[in-house]
């Protein structure tokens, strides 16, 4: 795998990001009720359990830089057979759901700016993958991004 400036500037603002949304700057609270609190859990704990899912599935080929191994393969089954990237989305749901659980309108704010960062690496990535993988592109056709696609 030959690394570039890229993948480390992606990999080090992600881990910035989940270092501050550790920190948690509680300078606004969120006041929500104990149902939302609740579903936020539920999302939170979802999440998780995608992220564990499509980490113990993507195996050997797991990575936190965009660019993809050398000795990489192209998995396309488990939660990959609907979604292209589920650690993303388990991260994602994890952090929302946990914002909002924690009530946490910092954390929120940090979701949203690891959400804008994650839509910026997968279009790196997804053309290092597609460089990669000559059936790629075909693959992309069939799934979602975050979430399966439904038509």
């Amino acid at each position: 795998m030959h690394l570039k400036t890229k993948d480390y500037l992606f990999v080090g603002i992600q881990f910035l990001l989940f270092l501050l949304f550790i920190i948690d700057f509680a300078w606004i609270k969120l006041l929500l009720p104990n149902i939302i609190k609740i579903v936020a859990a539920i999302i939170a704990l979802s999440g998780l359990v995608v992220l564990l899912l499509a980490i113990l599935q993507l195996n050997r080929n797991l990575s936190p830089f965009p660019s993809p191994k050398s000795n990489s393969e192209l998995v396309q089954t488990g939660l990959y057979k609907f979604i292209r990237h589920p650690i993303y989305t388990g991260i994602l749901l994890s952090f929302f759901g946990y914002a909002f659980f924690t009530e946490s309108f910092f954390r929120v704010l940090i979701t949203i700016f690891l959400y804008i960062l994650f839509l910026y690496k997968l279009k790196y990535e997804e053309k290092m993958l597609a460089d990669r993988f000559e059936n790629y592109s075909n693959y992309k056709k069939k799934t979602g991004r975050f979430f399966p696609k439904l038509f």
